[in-house]
C-alpha cells in the first residue's frame, strides 16, 4: 500500500479488549490519536475465585465503540485495524464457531488441580524449557484441562479454543488465527520455533487442531466481512492485523523493543507489570517470572504482582469509601519512608511473580498503637513497591547471567497506568526499585500499540523501528533516593511471606 504519509486523512484503528472494557483508538499516519472511544462490560464471578465474561458482551461493546469512532471519522480513510486484548482467557467454540460457555479469564483461580495434573504429566522443568513458563492457574492450557474434567460435555463439543482478542478477530473476519505474544501465554507454545508443542499436547492427550495457526503480530488475519462492515460503518475488506497481547501491545505503544534491551516498562494498574525486552528466549530456571514472545518478533520477561492499584482500591473502598485517592496519598505523604515499621503484603488475589502462589493472602504486620491511617496507607503503597522489587530482582539476576546483548542491565522503566499519576507513589516505587522511572507524554496503552502494529501490517511503514520514530519524547523522569530503611523493609517483606507460607 503506497500512501502519502503527510496526508493526515488516513488512519488506522487499534482495539484493546480489556478486562473492564474495550478501548478503540484511531491513529493517523504521524502517530497522533484522531479519535477514541470506550465501552464497559460485566465481570461475572459465579463462584469465589472464578472470573468469567460473556464474549457476546465483548462484541456488543466493541461494535458500539467502533461505531462511535467511525462516525467521527467522516473525513478520514481507514486503512487497517489492529487487535489487542487481555491475555490467557479461554473462548471455546463448537464446530459451527459458536461459543460453548462464558470465557474464563486470566485472573481465574479454579485450575489449581489442573496445574498439578499438567506438571505430573509434563515435569515443570521441561515445561519451563519448552514454553518459558511452568503451568500457572491463570493460563489457558490449565483451563482446557479443567474443562475436560469438570464440563466434559462442553469439552466434547469444543472444536477450537481461542484467546479473547483472537475471538474478536474471528468475528470480524471469519478467520481463526493467533500471534506469538498472546499464544505464548497459553502454556503450550514452544518458544524455540513459535509453534504449538506437539510433545506437550500429545502427553496431555489434547488435539493440536484445537489451537489456531500462529502468524506474526503484523500479519493480516483476514479482511473485514461485509456483514460486520454494515453493522459498524467500517469499510468492507478492511485488513485486520493480528496485533498482540495487551502487555506486548502496550510496550509497542511505548517504543519498548529488543533494539534497546536496557529499557523496559512498568504498568501500575489493577495489577503491576514489569516488562523487559529480550533478543533471545532466556527462561528463568524456576519460572518465577514469565517469558513470552514480544510483538516485535523477539521476546520479553514479565514480572507480575496481581494487586497493585487493586490493593489501593480495595483499601479505600473497604475503609475510606468517602475519601478520594488524592486524600489517601496526602495521608501517606505525612508518614516517613518505611511507614514506621508497618509492612503490608499486597497478595489480596494470590500472587504471581516471583512467588507463583495462588493461595498467598494479604496482611498488615507490625502495627502498634502509635500507628495511624497515615502509616497504614503508606504501607499499602510501599508493599506494592516491595512486591515489584521482588520480581525485578529475579529479572536482574537473569540479566547478569545472560549472554551478552541478549538482555542488558535495566537502566530505565517507562511508567504507565493509573498508579503512575500519583507523584508520591511513583517516587516510592523509584526509591524501592532503585531505578529511574520515566513518564511518557502519550499513555494510550494497548489499543495504541495495536494501531502501531497495524501501520506496519498494512505496509504504511516498513518496520516497527520506523514507527517508533513517530513517538513523542519522554515527559519527565523520577530518580531514586537512597533510603536504607527500604532495603531493611524489603528483606522483612520477603521473610514475612516465607514465614506465613510455612505456617499455611
Amino acid at each position: 500500500m503506497t500512501l502519502n504519509l503527510v496526508n493526515s486523512n488516513y488512519v488506522v484503528i487499534g482495539i484493546d479488549l480489556g478486562t473492564s472494557g474495550v478501548g478503540v483508538v484511531a491513529v493517523n499516519l504521524q502517530g497522533a490519536i484522531a479519535v477514541q472511544a470506550t465501552r464497559s462490560y460485566r465481570l461475572l464471578t459465579p463462584h469465589p475465585g472464578w472470573t468469567e465474561q460473556n464474549p457476546d458482551d465483548w462484541i456488543a461493546a466493541t461494535f458500539q465503540a467502533l461505531t462511535e469512532v467511525v462516525q467521527q471519522l467522516k473525513d478520514y480513510q481507514i486503512v487497517g485495524l489492529g487487535l489487542s486484548g487481555q491475555m490467557h482467557g479461554m473462548v471455546p467454540l463448537d464446530a459451527g464457531g459458536n461459543v460453548l460457555r462464558p470465557a474464563i479469564l486470566w485472573n481465574d483461580q479454579r485450575t489449581g488441580k489442573a496445574v498439578t495434573t499438567i506438571e505430573t504429566i509434563v515435569p515443570r522443568q521441561e515445561l519451563i524449557q519448552r514454553t518459558g513458563n511452568p503451568a500457572i492457574t491463570g493460563f489457558q492450557l490449565p483451563k482446557i484441562v479443567w474443562l475436560r474434567e469438570s464440563e466434559p460435555q462442553a469439552f466434547s463439543q469444543m472444536h477450537h479454543v481461542l484467546l479473547p482478542k483472537d475471538y474478536l478477530g474471528y468475528v470480524l473476519t471469519g478467520e481463526i488465527a493467533t500471534e506469538p505474544s498472546d499464544a505464548s501465554g497459553v502454556g503450550c507454545l514452544n518458544l524455540g520455533d513459535r509453534t504449538w508443542d506437539l510433545d506437550i499436547l500429545t502427553a496431555l492427550d489434547l488435539n493440536p487442531q484445537l489451537f489456531p495457526q500462529v502468524i506474526t503480530s503484523t500479519a493480516v488475519v483476514g479482511k473485514l466481512t461485509p456483514e460486520i462492515a454494515s453493522m459498524t460503518g467500517l469499510p468492507a475488506g478492511l485488513p485486520i492485523i493480528a496485533g498482540g497481547g495487551d502487555n506486548a501491545a502496550a510496550a509497542i505503544g511505548l517504543g519498548i523493543s529488543s533494539t534497546n534491551c536496557d529499557r523496559g516498562s512498568l504498568s501500575i494498574g489493577t495489577s503491576g507489570v514489569i516488562f523487559v525486552p529480550l533478543s533471545q528466549p532466556i527462561p528463568e530456571p524456576e519460572g518465577r517470572v514469565h517469558l513470552f514472545c514480544h510483538a516485535d518478533g523477539s521476546y520479553h520477561l514479565l514480572g507480575v504482582t496481581l494487586a497493585a492499584s487493586g490493593s489501593l482500591r480495595w483499601y479505600r473502598d473497604t475503609f475510606f469509601p468517602d475519601f478520594s485517592y488524592d486524600e489517601l496519598t496526602e495521608w501517606a505523604s505525612s508518614a516517613p519512608p518505611g511507614s514506621g515499621g508497618v509492612i503490608f503484603l499486597p497478595h489480596l488475589a494470590g500472587e504471581r511473580s516471583p512467588f507463583l502462589d495462588s493461595e498467598a493472602r494479604g496482611a498488615w504486620l507490625n502495627l502498634s498503637l502509635a500507628h495511624s491511617k497515615a502509616e497504614m496507607t503508606r504501607a499499602v503503597l510501599e508493599g506494592v513497591a516491595y512486591s515489584l522489587r521482588a520480581a525485578l530482582e529475579v529479572i536482574e539476576a537473569i540479566a547478569r547471567s545472560a549472554a551478552p546483548k541478549a538482555i542488558a542491565p535495566i537502566h530505565e522503566l517507562v511508567a504507565t497506568g493509573g498508579g503512575s499519576r500519583s507523584a508520591l507513589w511513583l517516587q516510592i516505587i523509584t526509591d524501592v526499585l532503585g531505578i529511574n522511572l520515566a513518564k511518557p507524554v502519550l499513555t494510550e496503552g494497548a489499543a495504541y500499540g495495536a494501531a502501531l502494529l497495524a501501520l506496519v501490517g498494512c505496509d504504511v511503514y516498513p518496520n516497527l523501528e520506523t514507527v517508533f520514530q513517530l513517538l513523542p519524547a519522554i515527559e519527565e523522569y523520577t530518580q531514586p533516593n537512597s533510603y536504607p530503611v527500604y532495603t531493611d523493609a524489603f528483606q522483612r517483606f520477603t521473610a514475612i511471606y516465607t514465614a506465613l507460607k510455612s505456617i499455611n
